[in-house]
This record gives structure tokens, sequence and C-alpha cells, in this order.
């Protein structure tokens, strides 16, 4: 059985508590590399009302345009009028959490935890590397995303990879055991 049976994009929606860094990071990510294959959407069950001006530099100066990017609770993607999700990520443990809403159209999930880099502490370049970590390990995460062959893999199998992306770590990042 395949997963993939239609020519249009699928809708990812990223879900973090305050949804102002890692999920608004993944939402214009994946909008950028999936491109015609994906949409991607942002959402918080706490929503902080503004996007983190640390995400918003980040995603700048990778030429993202910012504009249209706003935090956002997830209850606007459970009314009769919201997109139809194939795939919802938590990005956090606290949103992992939670009790989620149920979403129209039955999509797969999974965890996609990474460090809260709204939580660093210490100097303006700490605060400033702890964003850009988010970023690579989204970047990471999400090009494996729209490299699987979707229209090949059983549902079973897709939700492997998807489970296994969540536990990837950049290289550099990779502690030794």
């Amino acid at each position: 059985m395949q997963v993939v049976s239609s020519n249009e994009p699928l809708n990812v929606l990223f879900l973090c508590t305050g949804n102002s860094a890692r999920s608004i990071m993944a939402e214009a990510i994946l909008n950028r590399l999936g491109m015609g294959k994906f949409k991607g959407y942002s959402a918080g069950s706490h929503p902080k009302g503004a996007v983190n001006p640390h995400t918003l530099t980040v995603l700048r100066k990778s030429n993202f345009d910012v504009s249209r990017l706003r935090s956002k609770s997830w209850d606007e993607f459970t009314n009769p009028d919201a997109p139809k999700l194939d795939f919802v990520f938590t990005v956090c443990d606290d949103a992992a959490k939670e009790a989620c809403p149920i979403w129209p159209g039955q999509p797969m999930t999974a965890h996609w935890g990474l460090p809260d880099p709204a939580k660093a502490q210490g100097t303006e370049a700490e605060h400033a590397l702890a964003f850009a970590d988010a970023y690579r390990m989204l970047y990471q995460r999400i090009s494996i995303l729209v490299s699987l062959p979707l229209d090949k893999l059983s549902k079973l199998s897709l939700q492997k990879h998807l489970d296994e992306i969540g536990q990837s770590q950049p290289a550099a990042t990779k502690q030794s055991a």
C-alpha cells in the first residue's frame, strides 16, 4: 500500500509549545526544501504570540522571507476550514507530553524533539549559537524527510523512517560513547 497517491502537496504541521522558534524554523525550512511536494505549517499549544527575534535573524541570514511567519495556536488546525494534515511532528518535549487535539484526517505523527534555543543561557553569541544549532538539526531532519521515496513506502515503513529521523543528530553535535 502506498502512502502517497495524489499530486497534491502533503501538509505537515510542526508543533511546539510556544510556536516562536523551532516549529517556525521547521515550517520555513520545509516550505523551501519541500516546495511542490510538501506544505509546512507550525503552531503551538500555548503560542507566545510573536516569533522570537533570534529565529527571524537565523532565517533571514539564510535568505528566507519571514514576512508571513507568525506564532499561532494549534486550534487553527482543528477547525473545518483547516488544511487536511498528512503529518504532525512535535519538535519540543513539552508539546509531545501534552494531549494533542484530534487532527482531521488522522495524520501520521512523530516526535522530533530538540533543545529549546529560546531557553539558552549566556551571552548574545551563545544565544545565536543555540538558534543556529536548532536550525541545523531541523534542516538535516527535513532534508531527510523530503528525500524519502514516499510513493514506494508502506505506512509502517514510513512511520519507522519518521521515528528514526527524530532520533538523528547532526554530526557536529553527536556525543561520543
